[in-house]
């Protein structure tokens, strides 16, 4: 299909002005295409990394080898998205580790992990993840400590996340406790 600007205009849901080069921590989802369960299981509150998933926590882990100036905080691989903290440190006279920042991070692990993904299964260019992401900035230590909370938390809430595609079908009320995105 032929791009048409009158059909094909994507919003950005990044906050407008905002420099996402810029010193701070941004907590990340990040979903696979469709929400399709490609990166293992969730048995007992426990992740359970397939071979795909094994590729995406060690894609993530080795970011800041591709990106000096930022740093990896909380994470976790879930069976359809990933949640993670990235710090992108550097204030004053030192470099952000790109000209772009958050979003050439995500890009490159999003291409890293799609093409071996992609080689492990034997389908070439097959979209591994969704074209957008989720991002929250930040602000203060409070925020950071409720939002690895969440991550750790993440796999025993499986059966309540809205990530869940069983619980997609059954629309439920958050559960007491578990932090809404907004709140984070």
């Amino acid at each position: 299909m032929k791009y048409d600007p009158k059909k094909h205009h994507r919003r950005s849901i990044r906050l407008k002005g905002y420099d996402y080069s810029q010193s701070g921590a941004y907590f990340v989802t990040i979903c696979t295409q469709n929400r399709v369960c490609l990166f293992g299981d969730i048995v007992d509150g426990e992740m359970r990394l397939n071979d795909a998933g094994k590729i995406v926590h060690g894609v993530w882990n080795d970011l800041p080898n591709h990106y000096p100036g930022m740093e990896l905080d909380a994470f976790v691989v879930m069976p359809n998205h990933v949640h993670g903290i990235i710090v992108i440190v550097g204030a004053g006279l030192k470099l952000a580790p790109t000209k772009r920042g958050l979003p050439e991070i995500i890009r490159g692990f999003k291409t890293f992990s799609s093409r071996r993904i992609n080689e492990l299964r034997g389908t070439p260019g097959i979209p591994v993840w969704q074209r957008n992401y989720y991002e929250h900035i930040v602000r203060n230590d409070e925020s950071l400590n409720r939002i690895r909370e969440y991550i750790i938390n993440n796999p025993m809430q499986w059966e309540q996340d809205r990530e869940n595609p069983r619980t997609l079908l059954i629309k439920e009320q958050p559960q007491r406790g578990t932090p809404k995105k907004d709140n984070l």
